[in-house]
């Protein structure tokens, strides 16, 4: 599967108290809870270069699936994290004691990240859907 393409964030949950526990500022985390990011993923092969802009913040991040590679995370921070590929239609993160499991079906992504070390709610889940001009449609590649 080809995972190219442009994915807005439809709905989420525990945003905040997971935002809050990984360090994020209470100001930063009210700009950010209710706006409706998008990830743009470019693959080639087994690269992958990911643009997320949720707001007026863009984060972009480069790796190659299988190899250790330094990111930027939501906070600012620079991380090193690996990124395998699961099966046909899965992408799993993991950095700093988290787990970041992404699943492709169709036009959906649903994403959900794993905190193992967290106290209180230890996961902030999202779902969005493939977008070009407004249209919710995803072609197979």
């Amino acid at each position: 599967m080809n995972f190219s393409g442009k994915y807005q964030v439809q709905t989420q949950e525990n945003y905040e108290a997971f935002m809050k526990a990984v360090g994020m500022p209470d100001d930063i985390i009210q700009k950010g809870k209710d706006v409706k990011g998008v990830s743009e993923i470019v693959q080639n092969g087994k690269h992958f270069k990911f643009i997320i802009t949720a707001g007026s913040k863009v984060i972009q991040n480069e790796f190659t699936l299988g190899e250790e590679c330094e990111m930027e995370f939501m906070t600012g921070e620079k991380i090193k994290a690996v990124v395998q590929q699961e099966g046909d239609n899965k992408l799993v993160t993991t950095f700093k004691g988290i787990k970041s499991v992404t699943e492709f079906s169709g036009d959906t992504v649903t994403s959900v990240s794993l905190h193992s070390q967290l106290g209180g709610p230890s996961t902030w889940g999202w779902v969005g859907r493939w977008v070009v001009g407004g249209q919710g449609r995803r072609e197979e590649q």
